[in-house]
């Protein structure tokens, strides 16, 4: 299996780093895994060591290597190494960072990101970065007044769950810009749908995960929730099609179709003695008669949904579509 490119420059960048001289071309074409798989003896390439087309093959790569490199920041130097041939190395002392300090909120913030991480593949580089911080001399959020009281660990910890399998192909899909498809089942259909997006954000609410991104099958913005995607998340080729907004209200969206925004009233009966959460957000009550009260209601996307949730005790009186939604989800409930 090929080696990703993400590995193959890292290992190229520690190569660098970590040498006390130059190193030529030649000691790091047999020095790191993924050009040894590429280009070593027997290579899937067809090209062994020692092949001209081999040789250029590698050249060009390495020279991309090294530039990518270059642009995310790295300083590589080219001096003269073994027997007149060029060498290359980064000097730790031209590639340390800055001293980093971070306020008590920036902290935080850190330190609850690297645990969304938790149950994803990339647990290990999270929990390595923050060690490099601590090691570095600047406690973590909370590690101070820890450390003073002698407590190993705190007694809250924040934790943002990622049980979703979808998370980890999504995330990746968002920040590499990649269309992916998708299996969805809508919370009032009994079978799901193939989707094809465009991600473009992932964020939690109110202990769920969303995706929001462009649904290329409807031409428009829509918002998943991760918990209903069924099998697998798989990438597609080619780019985004559509532009992606400088800012995405995810949260903002996700309350308007769980019907936290209201766009509207809505009037309805409620039996009496019945259905407290609707009592609870009614703007007006008024009684019919012993068995029956009139409510007006706040009107959102996914009011139907919820008012399905109290059967027989709610009839819904306007508007005529908000009626129509929640008999055809009676509909579908009686029949399944």
């Amino acid at each position: 299996m090929a080696i990703a490119k993400a590995e193959r420059l890292m290992n190229l960048a520690l190569c660098l780093l970590g040498t006390r001289r130059p190193l030529t071309k030649h000691e790091l074409r047999s020095s790191i895994e993924a050009y040894v798989e590429a280009f070593g003896p027997g290579a899937g390439t067809g090209f062994g060591t020692g092949s001209t087309a081999g040789d250029d093959s590698f050249n060009r790569m390495f020279e991309r290597d090294k530039d990518d490199l270059r642009e995310l920041g790295l300083v590589i130097e080219t001096v003269d190494g073994i027997d007149g041939e060029v060498g290359y190395l980064a000097r730790r002392d031209s590639n340390r960072l800055p001293p980093i300090t971070l306020d008590a909120e920036e902290s935080a913030a850190l330190g609850l990101a690297a645990k969304v991480w938790q149950q994803a593949r990339l647990a290990g580089a999270a929990s390595g970065a923050l060690q490099k911080l601590r090691a570095a001399g600047m406690p973590l959020a909370g590690e101070r007044d820890e450390v003073e009281a002698g407590a190993p660990h705190s007694a809250l910890e924040p934790r943002i769950p990622t049980h979703e399998a979808a998370f980890e192909p999504l995330m990746l899909a968002c920040r590499d810009r990649r269309p992916v498809v998708f299996d969805y089942r809508k919370s009032n259909a009994a079978h799901p749908e193939q989707r094809h997006i465009e991600p473009w954000i992932l964020e939690c609410w109110r202990g769920h995960w969303y995706v929001a991104g462009w649904d290329r099958d409807r031409g428009a913005e829509r918002v998943f929730r991760l918990s209903r995607i069924t099998g697998k998340v798989r990438s597609r080729q080619g780019k985004f099609t559509a532009p992606v907004p400088d800012h995405v209200t995810v949260r903002e969206t996700v309350e308007r179709w769980a019907g936290e925004t209201a766009t509207g009233t809505a009037r309805i009966k409620l039996r009496t003695g019945h259905g407290y959460p609707l009592r609870a957000r009614a703007l007006a009550v008024r009684a019919l008669d012993g068995d029956w009260d009139e409510l007006e209601i706040p009107y959102g996307h996914g009011l139907d949904a919820w008012l399905v949730e109290f059967g027989p005790d709610v009839v819904v009186l306007e508007p005529a579509e908000l009626r129509a939604e929640v008999i055809d989800r009676l509909r579908a409930v009686a029949k399944g």
